[in-house]
């Protein structure tokens, strides 16, 4: 259906165009559109490429090697609801890389446009480096302030050059910033400590330090070096506007605001429920699982053909621990429950935590079984690590959701709960 003229807005006036040449045309302030009309006479050929079409204001077009390209600021789109969650660094929500520390073989921007990406090319990647302690970084400013809630980090087609392991830091600033002149690691807070990172696959990490507090930028620093292919960082826009603050900690960046305090006495821990990978599970045990893509196993799993080559064998995906006293006469077993799914789970998709319990002698593993094992089928696992008055540490509480295809083992005296099974319901 095509639009009647009169709708379209004239941006650039009819102008001269050459052979084999990059033509540069400046264009005044428009207003934020998602269509661009592009006129030739008589005829000719050039290759519209929307993917580079960022659309707002203080727009440049400009033809390169048969080539179309509109620039601009994107016109953000944030959710009106408060209490949505959100990837806040996406660009369609306004979100801007502005600095890497490399990026020899992809670009910072890439991680956060839309999709998964088709190839290494795709994502944000960087030279390689032999040097001792090596790190790479890139800086994104996300689309509005926020509360930050969790991240995933997609290592997607990156099977031999994914990092070994990532760190993100967070500030808050009102201002805009050279990031090669004032990047101090005084003025950042981190949110997320060293962790690893596997191939080709998703990641999902709960944040810490970031409860009821702003932040405007966030800071993703890879060990030693290689290839992201998306970053998506989850959380909600804040309530109020955000408040002027006064007392900068330096000349670039301002002391991190906070949210106002809730008007009831006590405000439930809300924790957020993420899909179960190996690496975001690793503090509080193993992930038992095989993998039709090889090249998403975690590093360091040794993999072999099994019964002929009709199968293939996941080697000592965990071992079996056992401290009980000699006296004690302790042994070894398999036992089997039959779990019924779940019924306390709200409309809203909150369940809440009634009772946590660990096995101060053993680590305990859990394998789902039975014919309820397709796609819908799942288990909640919930997480804690000891605390020093020798209960669970609420600080420490992670929750996962696990499929039908991935057993757990939780190790020796983690804090968990006990077996949880979630029908065909979707967990906030």
């Amino acid at each position: 259906m095509l639009m009647p003229i009169d709708q379209w807005t004239e941006v650039l006036p009819k102008v001269d165009m050459g052979p084999n040449s990059r033509h540069l045309f400046s264009i005044a302030e428009s207003q934020a559109v998602n269509y661009v009309k592009l006129n030739m006479y008589p005829d000719g050929g050039i290759v519209s490429q929307s993917r580079h079409l960022y659309l707002g204001q203080s727009w440049l077009i400009t033809c390169l090697q048969a080539r179309f390209r509109v620039y601009g600021h994107v016109s953000p789109v944030i959710p009106s609801d408060v209490a949505e969650i959100f990837d806040l660094a996406h660009v369609f929500a306004g979100g801007h890389v502005q600095f890497t520390s490399d990026q020899h073989f992809g670009v910072g921007a890439n991680l956060i446009v839309p999709g998964r990406g088709k190839n290494m090319g795709g994502g944000w990647e960087t030279k390689r480096s032999r040097a001792k302690g090596h790190k790479d970084w890139v800086i994104i400013k996300l689309g509005v302030p926020g509360v930050l809630e969790h991240v995933e980090i997609d290592t997607n087609h990156f099977k031999g050059n994914f990092p070994d392991s990532c760190e993100i830091h967070a500030l808050y600033t009102e201002t805009t910033i050279d990031w090669k002149i004032h990047d101090r690691d005084e003025d950042w807070t981190l949110i997320l400590p060293k962790i690893k990172l596997g191939p080709h696959r998703q990641h999902h990490f709960q944040f810490e330090n970031v409860e009821g507090k702003l932040y405007s930028h966030i800071k993703v620093t890879i060990h030693p070096d290689g290839g992201l292919q998306r970053v998506r960082v989850f959380g909600r826009r804040s309530a109020v506007d955000v408040p002027k603050v006064v007392g900068d900690k330096s000349a670039s960046t301002s002391a991190t605001p906070t949210e106002p305090a809730a008007t009831t006495a006590l405000t439930p821990k809300i924790v957020p429920v993420l899909p179960l990978t190996p690496e975001g599970f690793a503090p509080f045990g193993k992930v038992i699982q095989g993998y039709s893509d090889l090249h998403a196993v975690p590093k360091g799993t040794k993999v072999t053909p099994a019964n002929g080559g009709t199968a293939q064998k996941y080697h000592k995906l965990s071992l079996l621990e056992s401290s009980y006293p000699v006296e004690a006469g302790a042994t070894s077993g398999i036992s089997v429950y039959r779990c019924q799914p779940c019924q306390d789970i709200t409309s809203d998709g909150f369940l809440a935590l009634k009772v946590l319990e660990r096995h101060p002698f053993t680590n305990q593993a859990f394998i789902p079984m039975g014919q309820n094992s397709g796609e819908g089928f799942k288990y909640l696992v919930v997480v804690a690590h000891n605390g020093s008055d020798d209960r669970p540490d609420l600080s420490t509480l992670r929750a996962f959701i696990a499929t039908a295809a991935q057993g757990i083992v939780y190790n020796t005296a983690i804090w968990h709960q006990p077996m949880t099974v979630i029908g065909k319901v979707k967990i906030a």
